[in-house]
Order: structure tokens, then sequence, then C-alpha cells
């Protein structure tokens, strides 16, 4: 039985792997090709068994090829980079299986088959890596195969992590800043790291999940391979079908993703189809070849954008945390795209000298899932399944990373857990690895024993246990092994929040509803043991009746990125809706309720929600059920591009312009891709935000001159009352009171041009004024609210409508009898009975 779970996957877009800690040591453990890699690649044969790696890969070519005879894309049984529709409601068709496939479940293949490779004990526990920029939905359907796979203990690891762990055992910089550039098959993160004396944290995180390995291959697709056949043959019929064009670009792709590699060592390539590889006829009956010589130039002006995104992305995060590419000690390079040399001299010149090929870019995450692995306490759950009670059981509690070079280690015997006689006396004996060190024989019992271990420095060490009885001989007890890692410390807090966790408010001086962050769940929080945010000063729009399920409180919750706050919520990504309704609560719950919301994530990004109700003293905890996102359609993406640069053009912004006219041609070549659609759709959020903001700031001399103009009327209405001496009962030198601290307010609001405090201001302003007139006429303004609510009234939605006819009847005697003033109580009660919301419930303001 082991005490940490010491295994990583990586589970990649095209490739993954599994490697076990041994002796202290990250080991790949080799596939049946005796490969480190195993290929992301499922195969379903007409038996309906499921294959993986290298005879599927070499099969999907076939299949790909295959469809170009009769361009039936329902035939091909062989999927890859389904990993970039983890978490989507996208499924996979299979002619063979009958029926589709999901994501998880072709995700859950490739883990059982690495699992596999594992022959000589039971595996239980594993640590799998997921890009940074994984959305929940995405997390939450790698933990979904993971458990088809059969792990009972799951954890996630960013991959930037992983990486910055296997780098920053072996380095012998200790101290400075690390940037963790890991350019994989199907999605790009970058990770600034700080380390001091050996102790690593995240600093910021970013990246992009639909940027990899896959958008080189398509652009040669696009840029090289199909130009040359739409000049040489005749397909222009067959490029205007959306189906036939996915179908030729998906079998041309393996000649792009060769050529790909080769151009990684070498400076030219010869694309060279061979006799068969594309069995179709053109217009004229002509069965299409290829021959295109590609040299290292023409490669660079296919990728250098590519590229230029992940390189912008990594600039952007240096300079947000005041750095510069030279402060950087390691610019550490991970996955197989790293090794072309036109990213390299792209990075050298723009980013950073340091570039550091110390790690194998294709394993350092599988390696560092390890090493991280080694650090983790396996559940009690799968203690329990692993324990032989014929060992004596051992309770081992230490620090599992360490900076020092010794450190202290807590031994006892579990009595009740084993169920062998134990003898009187028990000694045992701790030896490092190398044999360098031993503990010599200690006595040990129920109550905890301290050993100190001296360390290998720089590296995980493991020590075994031998146990002896009072005669010498030996023992056998379970967990037998142990190790610390030297030279790190800080894992337990190196995960962060990718992005910030908010929800769906309404803000009244919008008159919409905003994202809203929630404090302490911000992006770049560390996830150490878990973080709690809380959310207050929230209030339902509506009132909520007991036991009726149609009022209905709705929380939407969002993850944004930078700047989102105060964005429109559909520009970020949805994780889930949480609804409370009246049948959740135990009594009525008036509109204008406090609600406070708390909302916990643990380590793997997942969530638990709660809302407390102050005045019912009830707390509602609800499952947060992460749902799959639906990816777009080509008409919904067409149609919110034209707006977009509609918008654009009004605010006269042509870098945005320009981006989406890229994402039009994007789309077109792409439309036929589910994962190339949710590719757009991101990249089309993030230039919607950027426009969200420009229209704000174009907004923004309008609004500044409202807050103004409420402004001076405000002190115009106040020097009206000095001046005539006419304050009633008006309170003037509160009144005075505030009038200061608007102005202060009201200056630095211009200054920042905040367009939504300037809003909420002004809103405050306006209703003090009407407020003040209506105190200063008698209750005028409420003379007009009652006759406008009996004017209005059957136009009204009203909780309970003969209540609200009394009250506005009540309202126009007291009218009638010049009792104005006393019109504001029952205002109050006809406001209260009213219902604003749509069917579908509020969120909250």
């Amino acid at each position: 039985m082991r005490n940490k779970i010491d295994y990583g996957i990586d589970l990649g877009t095209t490739n993954s792997a599994i490697v076990r800690m041994e002796n202290g040591v990250p080991v790949v453990k080799k596939t049946d090709k005796q490969a480190d890699t195993l290929p992301s690649c499922v195969y379903i044969n007409k038996k309906k068994e499921l294959q993986v790696g290298e005879i599927p890969y070499h099969n999907m070519k076939a299949d790909a090829i295959r469809a170009l005879r009769d361009f039936k894309k329902a035939d091909s049984n062989t999927f890859i980079e389904f990993k970039r529709t983890m978490g989507t409601t996208h499924n996979y068709e299979s002619s063979n299986y009958g029926k589709s496939i999901s994501p998880v479940e072709l995700s859950a293949e490739i883990l059982k088959t690495l699992k596999s490779f594992i022959s000589d004990e039971n595996l239980n526990s594993i640590v799998i890596t997921v890009p940074a920029k994984f959305l929940n939905p995405q997390n939450e359907a790698t933990m979904q195969a993971a458990k088809l796979a059969g792990f009972k203990h799951v954890e996630l690891l960013q991959e930037p992590v992983a990486a910055a762990t296997a780098y920053g055992l072996g380095s012998k910089n200790k101290d400075g800043y690390w940037l963790v550039f890991d350019f994989g098959g199907g999605t790009f993160d970058a990770a600034l790291i700080k380390s001091e004396e050996g102790i690593l944290s995240v600093l910021d995180t970013d990246g992009d999940a639909w940027l990899g390995g896959k958008n080189l291959d398509e652009a040669i697709v696009d840029q090289i391979i199909l130009p040359y056949l739409q000049e040489n043959y005749a397909i222009e019929s067959l490029l205007d079908d959306i189906e036939k064009k996915e179908i030729l670009r998906s079998a041309v792709k393996f000649s792009a993703e060769e050529a790909k590699i080769q151009l990684s060592l070498k400076e030219s390539w010869n694309i060279l189809s061979n006799l068969g590889d594309l069995p179709f006829e053109d217009e004229n009956g002509e069965e299409p070849e290829i021959d295109i010589t590609i040299n290292q130039e023409d490669l660079e002006k296919v990728f250098r954008p590519i590229f230029q995104k992940a390189i912008d992305i990594t600039n952007n995060l240096i300079s947000r945390n005041n750095l510069k590419g030279a402060d950087l000690g390691a610019l550490i390079l991970v996955g197989g795209p790293t090794y072309s040399p036109i990213l390299r001299k792209m990075l050298k010149e723009q980013v950073s000298e340091n570039i550091d090929t110390s790690v194998d870019p294709m394993t350092v995450v599988a390696k560092g899932a390890a090493l991280f692995a080694s650090t983790i306490s396996i559940s009690d759950e799968v203690k329990e399944i692993s324990r032989d009670s014929t060992k004596i059981q051992l309770d081992i509690k230490y620090e599992a990373t360490t900076v020092e070079l010794d450190s202290l280690i807590n031994l006892k015997i579990l009595k009740d857990k084993s169920s062998e006689i134990l003898p009187d006396k028990i000694f045992a004996e701790v030896t490092r690895f190398d044999g360098g060190w031993s503990s010599g024989k200690k006595i040990i019992g129920e109550k905890a024993s301290i050993i100190e271990v001296l360390l290998v420095e720089g590296r995980s060490n493991s020590f075994d246990i031998t146990l002896y009885d009072e005669t010498g001989n030996k023992l056998e007890c379970q967990p037998n092994q142990f190790s610390v890692l030297q030279g790190i410390g800080g894992l337990d807090g190196m995960q962060v929040l990718p992005y910030h966790i908010g929800i769906g408010k309404f803000f009244i001086s919008e008159g919409k509803d905003l994202f809203k962050s929630i404090p302490n769940l911000e992006k770049n929080k560390p996830l150490r043991n878990g973080i709690v945010g809380i959310l207050n000063d929230n209030r339902t729009r509506s009132a909520i009746r007991p036991g009726i399920a149609s009022d209905k409180l709705r929380i939407p919750i969002y993850q944004g990125e930078f700047g989102a706050d105060g964005s429109n919520p559909l520009l970020n990504n949805l994780v889930t809706e949480v609804v409370i309704t009246g049948e959740d609560l135990p009594a009525l719950l008036p509109e204008g309720s406090e609600v406070e919301i708390t909302i916990k994530i643990d380590s793997s990004q997942l969530m638990k929600f709660s809302a407390y109700f102050p005045l019912l003293n009830h707390t509602e905890e609800l499952q947060v059920d992460i749902n799959n996102t639906e990816p777009p359609t080509e008409e919904l993406l067409n149609n919110e591009i034209s707006k977009a640069k509609k918008v654009a053009k009004k605010v006269n912004d042509s870098d945005v312009s320009n981006n989406l006219d890229e994402l039009e041609v994007q789309l077109e070549n792409e439309k036929g891709s589910a994962d190339g659609k949710m590719k757009i759709l991101d990249s089309l959020r993030k230039e919607l935000l950027i426009l969200d903001k420009a229209e704000k700031l174009a907004e923004w001399p309008k609004i500044e001159k409202a807050l103004k103009d409420s402004f001076f009327e405000w002190e115009e209405l106040i020097n009206k009352i000095e001046d005539n001496n006419d304050d009633g009962e008006i309170d003037i030198d509160k009144v005075k009171s505030n009038n200061i601290e608007f102005k202060n307010t009201i200056e630095q609001i211009i200054r920042q041009k905040d367009s939504k405090a300037a809003k909420e201001l002004t809103d405050i302003i306006v209703g003090l004024i009407i407020e003040l007139r209506n105190s200063l006429t008698g209750g005028d303004v409420d003379r007009r609210r009652i006759e406008y609510h009996d004017k209005e009234f059957n136009n009204i939605s009203w909780k309970d409508k003969n209540k609200a006819r009394v009250l506005v009847n009540q309202g126009l005697k007291l009218i009638e009898e010049g009792k104005t003033n006393q019109l504001k109580s029952i205002l109050y009660q006809i406001w209260d009975l009213r219902i604003d919301s749509d069917e579908g419930g509020d969120t909250l303001s």
C-alpha cells in the first residue's frame, strides 16, 4: 500500500503519458509499443471493441482517406483531439458502435489504457493534469472520465504547475522568476512562477484553451495544401460544400502534421502524396496528387500569426506583473510544438534570451504530475481498499516537501488495523534510497515516535521502512516506503484560480444584469486546501412565497477574465445556474430581503454553493451541477460577428475590426467542426469584452454630463431653500453634509471614468431631489404616484390585487382630504405588492 498517490497522468490532446514515482524518481511507464507517450486516439471496431493508441492512429488515417471515396463522414470510427470538446454536449458518431460516444467516454478509454501499463499493483488514486485555462465544465468532465476509468481518488493539477514542479526540483536557480510556456497539442498555457529559496508560488496565469499544435496543422492545410489543390485541380464545388471540405481537410491533415514535425528538425520538407492517398476525382475527372516543397521561410508565414498569439499573451502576462522578459531567470518550454525553430527564434526576439531546454517538453508535465502526486496522501477510502491487515499497519506523518536538508517523521503502529498478534516490542529502521543514511533500529509503538531523516539535495528522497522483533526477525508492514521532495516547497499553494468567479447580478443604475466578482474568488487566488468566497449586500427583487414553485430566485455563476467585473455576464463563461424556489423556503421571503452567498472551491476547482437568508435564519445548500456547454451554430456566430463589426465601426476600433475579419475567415474554414466553432466563440467573446469597454468609454461624456447636471440641480435646490429660508422639517445641515460627500465622490468618479458608479450616484441624487421636492411640497410627488397607480391599476401585476385596490383607494381618500403628507406609508405597502419580475424568476440586486 502506498502512502501517497505517486502516479501522474498527462491527459493530452494528441498524446498522453503515465509516470510513477520509483525510489524517489519519476519514471515514465512505457506503452505497449515501448514509447514514452500514447497517441490520444480511440478506434471502435465492428465488434464494438475500443482500441487505443498507435494502431487506432494509423486506422484514423486510413478512415480519413477512405472517406474521400464517397465523402461520407459518418463512416469514421476513429477519434482524436476530443479533449478540445470536453465539457460540451458534442458527441461523436460511430457507424461501428451504432450510437454516438462522448468526449468523456473517449477520454476514459485513454485513461484505462494508461492504467493497464501498470501490471504490478492496482491503481486507484491518480493526479491528472489539465490546462490552466480549462473551465469548470472541462474540469468536471475530466473528473467524470477518471471515475469511468475506475479511479476512486482523483486530483486535478494545472499543467504549468506540473511543469514548474519538475523543472524546479532539478534547477540550480532557486531564486527568481520563471515563465512556463506550455504550447501543447490543443491548448496554450503561460504561468509566471516566483521561486524564493526553492519555495514556489504562481503569480499569474493566462492562456488560450483553443490554441495549440492542432492550429498549426490546420494552418498548413488551409494556407498551403488546399490552395495548392485549388490551383492545380478543379475542386471548387467540393470546397463550397461544408461537409465535403471538412472531410478533405481531415484526410490531408496527416501530411500537414508530418511536415510540422519534420520541419522542427530540417530546413525543408516535401509533402508528397502516395498513390491512393487522395482517392477521388475532381470536376474534370482527374485524381489529385500533392507535391509541395516547404521550407522554413514558407512555414514561418503560416505559423507566425499563431505563435504570435501565444507570445502576445505571454508578454501581456509579464508586463501586467510589472516585469520585463529580461527579468526571467528561465523560459521553460513545454509541449511538442516548442521544438519549432520558428517559435524559439520568436521567443528569443520578443520575450527572453533565457530559454531553458533542460526538461523534455513531451514528458515534463507527466513527470511533474507524479512528483506532485508524491506529496498528496491517498484518501481514506483507497487506504481501506488497499489495506492488508495481515501486515503491521503504520501511520506516517511528515512534510512531503522541504527546502531543508533534514526532516522529521512521525511513525506509529495502528494496532486496531492490524489483525495479527503483535510482538511486545517492535523496532523500525528507516533507510534512504541510496543507502547513504539509516536511522538505525528505533523502538516504535501505538504512540508516535519521531525520527529525523537526512536528505539528498535537489531530488525526491525515498525511504524504506523495515520492522523487526526483539530477536531481529523481519516483520512485514504497510506502508513500507515514503518519500520527501527536497529543494522545492509551497506545492500545496501553487495552483491558482484561472478565472474570476462571480454571479450575474441586477444593477439598478444600469437597468440590467452585470458580472459581479465574489470576494476572495478572484483570478490567481491560491487554491491551497480550497478557498471560500462570500458575497454580501444582495437583495431579492421580488417576494418568494413558501411552497410556490413558480416563485424563483436565479443565481447564475460565471467564470470571468481580467476586467470582467461590470461586463455583460453573457460575455463570460456560464458555469451553472442555481435556482431557489418557494418550495425550498420555510416562510415568505419579502422583496428586498438580504441574501448572503457562499461558494467553496476545492483544489480541483469543484464548487459547493449555499445561500443564507438572515430574515428566515435559513441556509439553502445546493449541489452545483456543472452544465455541459452547447457548441454554437454557424448562424449564431455569423450574426454575432456581424453585430460586433457594426459596434467596432461605431467606436472606431480598427484592431477589433481586423480580428473580427479573421474570425470570419476561420469560421468559413471551420464551420463543420464543433471544436472549431467553440474556439471561434471563445475568441469572439474576448473581442466583445473589448468592445463592451469601448462602448462604455464612448458613452462616458453623456454619463458624466448626467451626473454633473443632477448634482447642479441638487445644489441649486439647496441654495433656493436657504435663500428663501424654506427648509420646513428638512435637516439642512445633514443635506449640506451630503453635498460635501457627493462633491468628493464625483471628483473621484470623473477621474476614474467609472460609468457604473456615475450612474448609481446619479440615481441616488435624482432620488434625493425628488424626495426633497416631495417634502417641500407637502407630498405632491407622492400624490402623483398614487394617481399613477390608480390610472394604471389594471396594467400592473399584483401579488394581491384586492389588497392593492384597498390601499390605492385609501391614498385617493387622503388626497381628497388634503393629507398628501401622509401618503408615504401607503406607497411603501403598494410597492411591496407589485410584481415586476418575469416568469423565469429574478436575479439578485
